[in-house]
């Protein structure tokens, strides 16, 4: 089964940056559409972005666009989600997900794997 794991999450101070990473093991990353979602406490797991299997084609949730940037590298079957200008509203568990398609949705129920978690925290 495909296993996931998120690394990279850490405290920065509001409009400091992080990456996130997203490694899979013992299977290829290439043929799966790749999401990123966040929980934060009390509140539903919502989808932040995602990228389609070639890389080619991205979507990313409204209150993210132009600070948030998803991208793959195959080579090293790994997802990336570099985050810019960031907002204690961004504090939150973070996930990456596989799903079984090539296409990029912002749905969670349309993944099928799922990785741990990295916390994000954003506080001064």
């Amino acid at each position: 089964q495909l296993q996931l794991v998120e690394s990279g999450g850490g405290l920065v101070q509001p409009g400091g940056s992080l990456r996130l990473s997203c490694v899979a093991s013992e299977f290829s990353l290439d043929i799966y559409a790749i999401g990123w979602f966040r929980q934060a406490p009390g509140k539903e797991r919502e989808a932040v972005s995602c990228i389609s299997s070639s890389g080619g084609e991205t979507a990313y949730k409204n209150s993210v666009k132009g600070r948030f940037t998803i991208s793959r590298d195959n080579a090293k079957n790994t997802v990336y989600l570099q985050m810019n200008s960031l907002k204690p509203e961004d504090t939150a568990v973070y996930y990456c997900a596989a799903r079984n398609f090539r296409a990029c949705v912002l749905w969670p129920s349309s993944y099928d794997y799922w990785g741990q978690g990295t916390q994000v925290t954003v506080s001064s």
